[in-house]
């Protein structure tokens, strides 16, 4: 069984608000059960959905059915797996046995498929319990929950806004705290911006390094959870080895346990224009300024100004460039717009 030892952080009163590892911590303390933890989660899902139609194929008895085996096998101290009841969701486009797979347009066929995907085949391994797909849009080809097939989905923060997309459904759920563990999938952006959207955490990993099926040049399996330790959870099983995906990167049993940085010293460069696409609105511009100074302030950080083109030499935070839109001189590394 992969461990993750990294300690979870005191546990939240109520179910749905934890994280993966607090759950799995009660459980093993014999504090919290898979079942109370899915009704939580259940009762969260229902009084939210109405509003931001996050989910697909929502199986709420088929996930209670789920966590009474899991409860059992906790009650004899024998989990399947590092994730053994702990609910997740996976996106639309990730097939899952016995389920139509519409990624999100009404133009394809509902016809129910052979096989769960490996990512949501290594979940279920590790005892996961899948209580709905997400929703995302037509072909995954917008970044907003705008779909032919399923409701449009909608930003728990702010019910007029979008949620980002593609994997909207994926970001609206972890954002309204569906659960602790959600699914999404990237080639440019579709899991970073509805992460960045909806306040929660993305990665997009390296291309293979989370095995997919068909294998697609560019697509990403990624995690989409509130925190980066629960991120770093999923990856432990989300990157073990598949033969059907032959585009993938040789396994390695790789440290996924996340330490904090030691961010003193640094010096921070903040880029305002990418070069390309619509400039930011005064209003974002000025709101990731002043987010910015408070972070700068916080951690007594050096913070520069920095454009698209400056020279410098990253690695011993020597730089040679134009000056900075504050005034200042231009910051020491350098990072372009996510696509």
């Amino acid at each position: 069984m992969i461990q993750h030892a990294r300690t979870a952080k005191r546990a939240s009163t109520q179910p749905f608000r934890m994280s993966a590892l607090e759950m799995l911590r009660l459980y093993r303390a014999r504090e919290l059960s898979p079942v109370e933890a899915m009704k939580s989660v259940i009762e969260r899902v229902e009084a939210f959905e109405p509003h931001i139609h996050a989910t697909y194929l929502y199986a709420p008895e088929r996930a209670l059915k789920e966590a009474r085996a899991s409860e059992a096998r906790w009650v004899r101290r024998e989990p399947i797996g590092p994730l053994d009841g702990v609910p997740a969701t996976v996106k639309d486009n990730i097939a899952t046995k016995g389920e139509p797979k519409p990624v999100g347009t009404a133009a394809e066929d509902l016809s129910p498929q052979k096989a769960d995907a490996p990512p949501a085949q290594r979940l279920r391994e590790a005892g996961a319990i899948i209580f709905t797909k997400t929703t995302m849009p037509d072909y995954g080809m917008l970044s907003s929950g705008l779909s032919s097939f399923h409701p449009l989905a909608r930003n728990p923060w702010k019910l007029d806004r979008n949620p980002g997309g593609s994997s909207a459904g994926a970001g609206a759920a972890a954002a309204a705290l569906y659960g602790p563990l959600h699914l999404g999938t990237d080639i440019g952006g579709s899991v970073r911006l509805p992460a960045g959207w909806c306040g929660i955490f993305g990665l997009k990993p390296s291309g293979g390094r989370i095995p997919i099926d068909p294998p697609y040049t560019g697509r990403v399996a990624g995690p989409m959870t509130r925190d980066v330790d629960d991120a770093a959870l999923m990856m432990a099983t989300l990157s073990l080895p598949d033969a059907r995906d032959y585009a993938s990167l040789k396994y390695e049993k790789l440290d996924w346990i996340v330490e904090p940085a030691q961010l003193k010293g640094l010096r921070v460069g903040l880029l305002l224009e990418a070069g390309c696409g619509a400039a930011p609105t005064p209003e974002v511009k000025a709101a990731v300024q002043r987010a910015a100074r408070l972070v700068a302030r916080h951690l007594r950080h050096q913070l520069r100004y920095f454009r698209r083109g400056d020279v410098g030499r990253v690695g011993d935070h020597e730089v040679e460039g134009r000056v900075g839109e504050a005034g200042g001189p231009v910051g020491a590394q350098q990072g372009g717009a996510a696509t």
